[in-house]
Parts: C-alpha cells; structure tokens; sequence
C-alpha cells in the first residue's frame, strides 16, 4: 500500500468537488448538486485495485471516482456546465456521467449500479477474463429489488463484482436503521455474497478490506460485497438547509421558524400531542444529521495526518493545481473567464 498514492488521489478528489462547488455556487451549474466529499477513502480505497480493463459503476456521487479513474477533468467539467464539449455532450449532468474509454458509467436512478456493475462483470467474464467490476451505492439503495436481484444472479454466475455500500446512516433525511431492516452484509451473505464492514473513513483499511475481495473476483471465485461507513460532509446535496442551519443558526432558524409554528397552531388538523411530537421529531431530525455530519472525522484529514507534512502540502499544491488548470481549461473553452 502506497499512502502518500492513496492521498494523493483523495486530494485530487476532494480539490475537484470544491472547484465543482464554487462553479454551482456561481451559478455556472444549475439543478441540485450531489458531492462526495467525505466518500474519499472509500473511493480511493477501492479503485487503488484497479486496473486498466476494470470497470466502474457509479450513483449520483460519481464524480470522485470519474477523477480517480483518471478521466479527463476538463471534459467532466464542461460536462457539468452543460457545454457540447462536455463527457456526455453536455446531456447528461452529473449525475448520469460515462466514459466508454475507462469503463465507467453513473446514473441517477437509485440501486441501478448494481445491475450495471453485474452487466460489466459479465463482459468481463466473457470478454476480459481477470477483470473485475466494482458497483458503488449507497445503504438507501440496498432497498432496491434491482439491486438485490442483481446481487443474486451475481451470486448465480459467479461474476467478478465487488459491490461497495457507502453508508452515511442517513438516507436523505430519515435514518435509514428506520427504514432498513438487519445486517447489510449478512443480507448480502443470504445470497451466497461473502461480506465485510470496514471503517470507511480510513483510506488504509478500506484498502485492505478491498485487496482480497479485488483478487478472490479476478480469478474467477465470485462476488464480493463491502460495507463501508462514510459521512457526506456537504450533506445529501450542496445548499442542504439542514446544514444551513448549523451554518448560520439564527439566520436560517428565523426563516423557518415562523412557517414550522404556523403549521403547528393552523386548524383543522392533528391534535396538539400529534402536532408536539411531529415538531419534536422534525428537531430531532435537524440535531442528528448535523451531529452525525460534523461530530464524524474528515477522511482526507485523517490520512493526510499519517503523512510528514511537507509531504502532505506537496500532493495537495499539486493535485489544487491539476483541478485549477482543468477548471479553468473549460471555463476558457466555454467563454466563461475565472473571474466572471
């Protein structure tokens, strides 16, 4: 294992999805806007394993991995933007990103990496014996009958997939232990998958919970599936008003206070008990995303920290600086100057 190549490509990762930020909170990127900044260790846990040849599917927080699969920045960036010129013609966001070239492809619709994943790991059963496929989801989307079937035919045909759960323990704003039921990985055991709970927040343990499940599929033993505990430090999208409260309490408390209490007293409805534990539940709710969300370690930080720190400062100079250049190479291919 090669840590300061494992913090590097987190660097890299975390760089770009602060770039992607800045352009949305500009307004040079519309719709909502799905990060993976906390999702680092995992990511480059996983693909550090990879090869050319390996294939990658991807959820609606596909960006990290685009970048650790080493696809163009400049062409994901003007993809964002919406440019002709972008990955995908401009046509398809972030969200539903693909790269033929790398073997990588996302999409937005829920627990739909895992079929994808089990079609690349088909094709590479057939047609690239020794490859793998690796599907990333999130533990929201474990409650997908696709994702599930997908996992058994996997099992059935021995495919060589890993599938990777990043698991924020929140699925959008509901805990998903309300909404889940048992052991991700002893569910994925039910189906003949073998399984394993890693700390996803550090980058050398995910990478050595990877290491075997990556070479058990390349020659030919079957599916393997990682559960992997993570954080999304921006939330479930950028602008998140959950977490706009913990940034500016008074300000955002103030805008929702008065139509929160005007729902609570407006008549006909519930009775006062049933109205008292919905708000009860609601602040609940606010307390524990942003206790989950900022009491939980920043993953880049964590094994930035296991590194001498001229070391450290050199990687992050150097990834900031590839992001800045790719930036700023789409903005100028868009017409669109740095300080527009």
């Amino acid at each position: 294992m090669d840590l300061e190549q494992l913090y590097f490509q987190m660097a890299r990762m975390r760089a770009f999805e602060l770039a992607i930020a800045s352009l949305w909170r500009r307004g040079l990127i519309s719709g909502e806007m799905h990060l993976g900044t906390g999702e680092e260790a995992v990511i480059a846990g996983v693909l550090d394993h990879l090869t050319d040849g390996d294939s990658v599917s991807l959820d609606h927080r596909s960006t990290p991995a685009f970048v650790g699969r080493n696809v163009d920045m400049t062409r994901i960036v003007l993809e964002l933007l919406g440019d002709s010129k972008g990955l995908c013609g401009g046509m398809g966001g972030h969200m539903h990103l693909f790269c033929p070239a790398r073997l990588a492809a996302s999409s937005g619709i829920v627990g739909s990496s895992v079929p994808l994943g089990a079609g690349f790991a088909l094709a590479a059963q057939h047609l690239r014996p020794g490859k793998v496929a690796v599907a990333f989801l999130g533990e929201g989307a474990m409650n997908q009958g696709m994702a599930m079937e997908a996992l058994n035919l996997a099992a059935v045909w021995k495919l060589p997939l890993i599938v990777v759960c990043k698991d924020n323990r929140w699925s959008i704003t509901t805990r998903s232990g309300s909404v889940t039921a048992g052991n991700l990985a002893d569910r994925a055991r039910s189906l003949g998958v073998p399984g394993v709970k890693v700390n996803g927040l550090r980058v050398e343990k995910v990478w050595g919970a990877s290491e075997g499940p990556v070479a058990r599929a390349r020659a030919g033993e079957g599916p393997f599936f990682i559960h992997a505990r993570c954080v999304h430090l921006d939330g479930h999208f950028l602008g998140d008003p959950v977490l706009r409260i913990y940034e500016d309490p008074v300000g955002q408390m103030k805008q929702m206070s008065e139509p929160l209490l005007g729902a609570a007293v407006k008549q006909p409805g519930a009775g006062w008990t049933t109205r008292a534990a919905s708000l009860g539940g609601i602040g609940a709710t606010l307390a524990g995303l942003g206790i989950d969300t900022y009491t939980r370690r920043d993953p880049v930080d964590l094994a930035g920290r296991q590194l001498e720190v001229e070391a450290r400062v050199k990687l992050e100079e150097q990834a900031r600086s590839e992001v800045n250049e790719a930036v700023a190479n789409a903005l100028e291919a868009l017409g669109a100057w740095p300080d527009a």
